[in-house]
């Protein structure tokens, strides 16, 4: 039996570029008529979902059925996904395990397959795998395989590296995007860049990136996650090129998460006047046709996938998100969110006996980390709101803190050590088994005891976040790769919240200290990271100690 629907308000046609009133009449999942009629001044406003363009889920520390459920309250009905960060740690094995549970939701998921597991050459950093040219060009195959993920080899792409290219040949030969991720690159090697056949970057900082980025014929995606927050900077670009703008977070903490997602940067874009149509094309329109990710733009003959807001103001409240003409998200009706949830609880009940894990690193010591500083030292500089760090050099002062790195692999590593500034810790300490990208431990901290103190409860948790105030320690045990938990979104928010008010007690006054730490690793992002291998200049990219 067919069944049918009717939707009735002001329609947000982004294709053709208007507004009118009308309805919607939807069929078997597939909107089969949109005819324009007269509609009350007051009627709500229905348009295409939204699309973050590039987001790691496992920076919500969700799985993918419960950050679909969370996003849906937000008016997001699909997301770019980029899985490197699990697949890091667990290879093929962590990607099939993100796409089988987005298979168990009908929220339009794109994954992509991680073009750079590890980051760098083993000889930098420690991963848990390393996935080749061969195995990458397989997965591309796949009809749930959209894109090759961010392309953060930009020196192997500019060098023509025979195995990067190989990757990029097997995204072509698919016929599938490749993704960027070349911070900072501008002028001849950003060309160079893009006509290797990459066509988006979400690591442009500054308007002067965004506009070389987009005179090479690139998609800038405008981040504004819960650490790297770049929409101010690149915000003009909505307006100066329209087509070539997508929005998204890249990493969200789950308390950020829970208060907003891609709708928080639209409201921020419509309160700072741009145009709304450009806003919403950037939001919804352009990451559709580029990735070719199968959700409905409301037109005829288009899945059935749109949401229902308020109004147009920035104050514009979600009040109902379908897909496949199913609503998956009211405001008003309490049975479709306690429906949403029971299905998470359920599938998240069924995956605790199946989590997967690779975690063999043992407890350690204070004499493990021991270390007396040198007149003039290495040191990271860290700041609020970025990943980039600045590489000083000057004697370790009050306000600077040891780093510590550990190998989460192989059993029998050495912690390595170095020196930070920016934290800000004065009575305690912060470890945590997430740490771009290859998510060994990391962790930072007032004194050796403390450090201790949390680095060796995540040991004993198999991965999670521990944080001391120099009295009382707080945790978060994540078992699923060390990355996530089966928790649902909002006990995983409280527990956040719970564990940066430890951190602010601490010292810390980041917006994102658990972010912003994670970063500390990542030597694909200049100047200075401490990996598991030693402190390691990301500019010259060579060894400093």
């Amino acid at each position: 039996m067919e069944r049918t629907s009717a939707f009735k308000g002001h329609i947000i046609d982004l294709v053709a570029r208007r507004i009118f009133g009308g309805e919607i009449i939807v069929n078997q999942g597939k909107i089969t008529a949109i005819t324009p009629c007269d509609v009350e001044d007051s009627a709500p406003y229905i348009l295409p979902g939204f699309i973050d363009s590039h987001v790691h889920i496992e920076s919500s520390m969700m799985t993918p059925v419960e950050f679909a459920r969370i996003a849906l309250t937000h008016g997001t009905v699909g997301a770019v996904c980029d899985p490197h960060e699990i697949a890091n740690v667990l290879g093929t094995e962590g990607i099939r395990f993100m796409l089988d549970l987005a298979h168990l939701t009908s929220f339009r998921f794109a994954f992509g397959m991680p073009s750079c597991v590890p980051s760098c050459n083993p000889d930098i950093e420690t991963a848990g795998f390393l996935l080749g040219s061969d195995v990458v060009a397989e997965f591309m195959k796949r009809d749930d395989i959209y894109f090759l993920a961010e392309m953060m080899n930009f020196p192997g792409v500019l060098g023509a590296d025979p195995e990067v290219m190989a990757k990029i040949a097997s995204a072509k030969a698919a016929g599938k995007p490749v993704d960027g991720h070349a911070p900072g690159l501008v002028g001849e090697p950003r060309a160079q860049y893009a006509a290797a056949g990459i066509s988006t970057d979400h690591e442009c900082t500054s308007i002067e990136t965004g506009r070389a980025a987009v005179a090479s014929g690139m998609i800038v995606q405008i981040r504004e996650g819960s650490a790297a927050k770049d929409y101010a900077a690149l915000a003009p670009l909505i307006t100066e090129a329209p087509g070539q703008v997508m929005f998204c977070t890249d990493d969200c903490h789950p308390n950020d998460f829970m208060r907003g997602h891609i709708d928080r940067i639209v409201r921020r874009a419509m309160t700072e006047g741009y145009e709304l149509l450009d806003i919403l094309t950037a939001a919804c329109l352009t990451p559709v046709k580029h990735y070719g990710i199968p959700a409905g733009l409301l037109q005829v003959g288009d899945a059935a996938d749109f949401i229902v807001i308020s109004d147009i103001t920035p104050q514009f409240r979600v009040l109902q998100s379908c897909i496949g003409g199913q609503t998956v998200f009211s405001s008003s009706d309490p049975s479709v969110a306690s429906q949403s949830l029971l299905q998470s609880v359920q599938i998240q009940k069924d995956l605790v006996p199946h989590m997967i894990n690779n975690f063999n690193a043992k407890p350690i010591t204070v004499a493990d980390i021991a270390r007396t500083p040198q007149a003039e030292e290495h040191i990271i500089e860290a700041s609020d709101g970025s990943l980039f760090t600045v590489h000083s050099l000057g004697a370790v002062t009050d306000d600077v803190q040891k780093l510590v790195v550990i190998d989460r692999y192989s059993g029998n590593a050495t912690p390595k050590v170095a020196y930070i500034r920016g934290f800000g810790l004065t009575c305690g300490a912060v470890a945590q088994s997430i740490a771009h990208d290859c998510h060994n431990i990391v962790a930072v901290g007032s004194d050796d005891e403390q450090l201790v103190r949390v680095i060796n409860r995540v040991i004993e948790m198999k991965g999670g976040i521990a944080v001391s105030d120099g009295q009382m320690m707080e945790d978060l045990p994540l078992p699923i790769g060390g990355l996530i938990s089966p928790l649902c979104g909002h006990e995983l928010a409280f527990r956040c919240e719970l564990l940066d008010e430890v951190i602010k007690r601490a010292g810390c006054k980041f917006h994102s200290p658990f972010i912003t730490l994670a970063f500390m690793c990542l030597p694909v992002i200049p100047q200075l990271k401490l990996t598991d291998k030693g402190l390691f200049d990301s500019v010259q990219f060579k060894f400093v100690q």
